[in-house]
């Protein structure tokens, strides 16, 4: 079993930046596909970034290329979301997720283990 816990978001104003993380334990972090994901009020989950086992190959949504990044520590059990330039539009829950086999995936049924989630804001 895997337990994950974000933590990192708040309030922030239209262009500001916010780094995300997500801690691990239980099954061994490395061995784990991980991904970022949100969801706004009254929107369906949303793919936001993704990153293999080894941190050699990286994924994003279009809306978030050139601002996100998504990076891990496996030594730290942690994987992180840096936001920059952040939008109002990006307000939302962001949860991360991690699985085994889901690399490539941007379907949240892929992923097996999931975090409670952590609100941005981003106010305009």
């Amino acid at each position: 079993q895997v337990q994950l816990v974000e933590s990192g978001g708040g309030l922030v104003q239209d262009g500001g930046s916010l780094r995300l993380s997500c801690a691990a334990s239980g099954r061994t972090f490395s061995n784990l596909a991980m991904a970022w994901f949100r969801q706004a009020p009254g929107k369906e989950q949303e793919f936001v970034a993704s990153i293999s086992r080894s941190t050699s190959s990286t994924g994003y949504t279009d809306s978030v290329k050139g601002r996100f990044t998504i990076s891990r520590d496996n030594a730290k059990n942690t994987v992180y979301l840096q936001m920059n330039s952040l939008k109002p539009e990006d307000t939302a829950v962001y949860y991360c997720a991690g699985d085994r086999d889901a690399w490539g995936a941007r379907s949240g049924k892929n992923y097996e283990y999931w975090g409670q989630g952590t609100q941005v804001t981003v106010s305009s």
